[in-house]
């Protein structure tokens, strides 16, 4: 081994740039296994997802509050079309945000999204949302986007989530690079595109 046959001030050397080596290299796996965790378990309010409504719906109703913001920088105009619904536990839900770009380019964006209370996250599931893709808005487009959704039965026999009656979900926009074939446009011909659309 190395290691054995290191001296002294190389040897703690050698002993510290390897601690820094795994170190760094743990804090780099760090993002995508929280990010992972974060789905599975709902922590930190990160909504479940999945391709079927539950066959159960309860008399329990739960009242759903829509949030919308963008990050600084972003210039679209981007808020719920509805603040708030209620639904019966299990039903699925069905509500839209509308975005807006009144600036006179393509934007691209791209939303992140949570829940609160956080211990809700792992009850509250998409089956189908605009946050799951890319949005590209022409110049001047207004754009209602679904989101399709449910809340787990499950959250009746949670200590803490047989209590809630209320969860906001939250949605902010941060502008990301034009796909390549957007950012190929010409900006003229981009502005020609919206105007025939």
């Amino acid at each position: 081994m190395i290691l054995g046959r290191l001296q002294g001030k190389n040897r703690t050397l050698a002993l510290t740039v390897g601690v820094v080596i795994v170190m760094t290299s743990l804090s780099f796996a760090a993002v995508p296994f929280y990010n992972w965790f974060c789905r599975v378990t709902g922590y930190g309010g990160t909504p479940q997802v999945a391709a079927v409504a539950p066959d159960k719906i309860l008399d329990q109703t739960i009242r759903i509050r829509f949030d919308a913001t963008v990050e600084p920088g972003m210039p679209w105009v981007f808020k719920p079309v509805v603040r708030t619904m209620d639904l019966r536990i299990g039903e699925t839900g069905l509500a839209y945000y509308e975005a807006y770009n009144p600036t006179d380019r393509v934007v691209a964006g791209t939303a992140s999204f949570n829940v609160f209370p956080g211990t809700t996250g792992a009850y509250f599931t998409k089956m189908a949302c605009f946050c799951f893709t890319q949005q590209v808005l022409q110049p001047g487009e207004t754009v209602q986007m679904p989101v399709t959704f449910f809340v787990d039965p499950a959250i009746v026999d949670d200590p803490d989530g047989k209590f809630v009656r209320e969860i906001t979900l939250s949605y902010t926009f941060y502008e990301t690079p034009l796909p390549e074939e957007q950012a190929a446009l010409e900006p003229s011909s981009a502005v020609d595109a919206a105007a025939v659309n």
